[in-house]
């Protein structure tokens, strides 16, 4: 079985030639006693039950035999895993600004070693080596890198490593042990070295904050800050890594400075649609069954073309949903269908059927409609101002709807979805012409003329200003997937809310124009459930909190769970969503 450390780590430098340099471990066989002082008991919590550690040497092994339960069971978890990397520069009045950007998606596999189902093609090797060849030092960020940082060490030993007790602390409800841990001498490459937060009840590993070492001459270890949650009892696992660099030096005097979040989800993936549908089934007496409904009559022509159009939509929801990229039916869903309603009703449009929304659980910024299901993503949502600027987003697509732009009815044929989870991207399209994207544009500024809105686009037209502004610098962002964006190429959609919109002025403190990603929607990683932050509104300090678009830290409130009930974990971004106010 491959070392997790042998697949390679986040970022290399390319040589001419060797388009992949990976650092190796070695297999050390120094062995001996820790060189640090024990912890007194004083220092621990007190003993709960006849099985509490009694000494730090004691947690230490429960610590060692939890970490390998962890790696255990990860190999069989296959959970989704995003990163988005924004490359950085220094501003004297901003503080930093991205300059560009990367993102990648798939799914984590660690049956053998660290691997993954990538999402989003990469580049071949011819394109590898001409990076090569046009430049002898380039930097490349790779995904399995990002992916890595769940795991503090696949073989986590006492004999590898130095633990010293810092002192106990909360990470939100839950209480820990603090503890400094430094890889021997001895220890080989690829040891983790920094500081983890430890549980004190099961002595399960929730938070490590560091890095990798040694350096080797062609590769780096980047630092980073890893996160777990408690998705079921005594289960903790992978949720947030974020990452970020300021003065790491390479090409001789440049400085590598970026800032990188990863996020993880989807561990429950096979019970996402319908899971208890079958336990649900009641069983009527005899007497009571009927086999012919009280009116037994066929479809008309219209009804029947409807139900044919409903049954391609079903199948392509359920399947998005069944991969993880679609968050389960939830309040968000409520919340962008009630200003769904507010249009339909200002604008009397009769449609039929329903009207749905749902939530696409990916960072980049999109929406479409599949059938008369809107769909709009989670990055999306989180930097959208206002309740105007996301009726500004719904208008576009109902107006799809109301204008007839049909999807393609061969997902009627479910055999059309049996593609493998990792050919999504190539398997659905949802986006729509450029006709049918201008006539989308000219009726949705109708149909927000007439809805109790139109004095509020003000603000919709400043986000698509700071939107216009950010698209050069952050291409991955901007570039749907799956659907629409609300810049394509050069072009601007609702470029007309631009006149009626305010100068932008991004050094302003108190002009909000977009807000930074991961402040409004907090998904639970182990059952894909959306739900809406509840974060007390900060006051900014200065116009470098502002940060629109931008990766942030994230510090998850630690709860442990007692029961089967889902955890959600509210991540607060290190500046909080200010007090513009949020879509209600």
């Amino acid at each position: 079985m491959r070392s997790l450390k042998a697949v390679g780590f986040p970022l290399f430098l390319v040589m001419c030639f060797a388009p992949l340099v990976t650092a190796q471990v070695s297999s050390p066989q120094s062995s001996g006693t820790e060189n640090g002082t024990p912890a007194t008991l004083t220092q621990l919590p007190a003993a709960t039950s006849p099985g509490t550690p009694s000494s730090f040497d004691q947690v230490v092994d429960r610590i060692v035999e939890r970490e390998h339960f962890f790696v255990a069971q990860m190999r069989h978890m296959h959970p989704l895993v995003e990163t988005y990397i924004q490359d950085m520069k220094s501003d004297k009045e901003l503080g930093a600004v991205p300059v560009g950007d990367h993102y990648f998606l798939g799914r984590l596999d660690l049956t053998n070693g660290t691997d993954d189902r990538s999402f989003i093609g990469r580049p071949g090797f011819g394109r590898r080596m001409m990076t090569a060849m046009t430049s002898l030092y380039s930097m490349h960020f790779l995904p399995l890198g990002f992916a890595q940082m769940v795991i503090l060490d696949d073989d986590f030993q006492r004999r590898f490593y130095n633990l010293t007790f810092v002192r106990r602390e909360f990470l939100g409800e839950t209480r820990c042990l603090v503890i400094d841990v430094q890889p021997k001498e001895s220890a080989g490459k690829g040891r983790f070295l920094g500081r983890i937060w430890v549980e004190d009840q099961d002595y399960n590993i929730v938070r490590f904050n560091g890095t990798y070492s040694p350096h080797a001459s062609t590769s780096y270890y980047l630092h980073f800050d890893s996160w777990r949650l408690n998705m079921r009892p005594g289960l903790w696992l992978p949720g947030y890594v974020y990452s970020e660099e300021s003065d790491m030096k390479y090409r001789m005097s440049q400085n590598l400075h970026f800032k990188a979040q990863t996020r993880l989800w989807g561990y429950d993936v096979k019970n996402l649609v319908k899971s208890d549908e079958f336990t649900s089934i009641q069983v009527d007496s005899p007497q009571t069954v009927k086999d012919q409904s009280e009116v037994a009559q066929d479809a008309t022509p219209v009804e029947a073309e409807r139900m044919w159009q409903r049954q391609a939509e079903d199948n392509a929801v359920e399947r998005l949903q069944r991969v993880g990229l679609l968050a389960p039916s939830g309040d968000v869903d409520k919340v962008l269908t009630t200003v769904v309603n507010n249009l339909i009703v200002t604008n009397n449009l009769d449609i039929q059927p329903e009207v749905r929304a749902r939530v696409l659980l990916t960072a980049p910024l999109e929406s479409f409609t599949i059938g008369h299901t809107i769909v709009v993503s989670r990055g999306l949502l989180d930097v959208l101002p206002d309740e105007a600027s996301l009726a500004m987003v719904l208008a576009r697509e109902l107006s799809h709807i109301a204008l007839g732009h049909q999807l393609d009815t061969k997902f009627a044929f479910n055999d059309r979805l049996f593609f493998a989870d990792e050919d999504t991207f190539s398997s659905l399209n949802f986006q729509r012409s450029s006709a049918d994207e201008q006539a989308a544009d000219k009726k949705a500024l109708e149909l927000l003329a007439s809805s109790p809105y139109k004095d509020k686009l003000a603000n919709a037209g400043l986000f698509l200003k700071a939107l216009q502004e950010r698209a050069p610098d952050l291409k991955n962002l901007i570039r749907a997937r799956l659907g629409d964006g609300l810049v394509s190429g050069k072009t601007l959609r609702m470029s007309e809310l631009l006149n009626s919109s305010p100068q932008l002025d991004e050094r302003k403190k108190d002009q909000v124009a977009a807000l930074r990603l991961g402040g409004r929607i907090k998904v639970d990683p182990w059952s894909n459930q959306a739900s809406m932050a509840k974060n007390k509104p900060v006051a900014l300090l200065s116009a470098r909190e502002k940060m629109p678009f931008e990766v942030t830290p994230v510090f998850p409130y630690l709860t442990r769970t007692s029961t089967g009930a889902d955890i959600v974990a509210s991540t607060t971004p290190a500046a909080a969503p200010d007090s513009a106010s949020s879509p209600k």
